[in-house]
């Protein structure tokens, strides 16, 4: 896995799945169980569906 999430996108997908869950553990919709996804994508620093689409917010090193 290439890591294609960096920076900001990856902070922001972690406090969003950890929202997410937190308020589907207390009392929230079932739906809310669907925070594990931007949560695990924030953490393994890979999206499937930027692959998929292309895209990259991870920054370049410069060799």
């Amino acid at each position: 896995m290439k890591i294609n999430v960096g920076g900001i996108d990856r902070s922001l997908r972690i406090i969003v799945g950890l929202a997410l869950i937190a308020w589907a553990i207390f009392g929230g919709p079932v739906w809310a169980w669907i925070g594990v996804v931007p949560l695990a994508t924030g953490l393994f620093k890979f999206c499937p569906f930027y692959t998929l689409l292309g895209l990259n917010t991870c920054p370049t090193k410069k060799q």
